[in-house]
């Protein structure tokens, strides 16, 4: 199951909605929606979002499939990032031998798939 995180940003996006309109800077903690958590879980704790009703759980629920893929996408870019390393590395070893960066991306790309 998908954090709440990801349900409340799959519906915005389903409603048509951006990060950049809603100011999604960190994990939706901006002055249009806040979530928290205050013992039992996170709700949401601040929704002030233009033309957009605040989600019911059901609704929350119904993207549960779509939350939970951008979620583990999203881990997996960051398993990717760390096995890349450092970009001026990275054009280091382009320099050095494409081939051999061709073929550690391609083995970090096969080691870590996108759903």
């Amino acid at each position: 199951m998908a954090d709440l995180y990801w349900k409340v940003k799959a519906y915005l996006e389903s409603k048509g909605k951006t990060e950049s309109e809603i100011g999604l800077a960190t994990r939706l903690q901006s002055p249009n929606v806040q979530l928290v958590n205050e013992g039992s879980g996170d709700i949401i704790k601040v929704w002030k979002v233009s033309g957009v009703t605040k989600p019911t759980d059901s609704e929350l629920n119904a993207l549960n499939a779509q939350a939970t893929k951008d979620q583990n996408n999203h881990a997996i870019k960051k398993t990717r990032m760390r096995a890349y390393g450092n970009i001026g590395d990275q054009l280091d070893e382009i320099y050095k031998d494409i081939d051999a960066w061709k073929a550690r991306v391609k083995k970090v790309k096969d080691d870590n798939p996108k759903e």
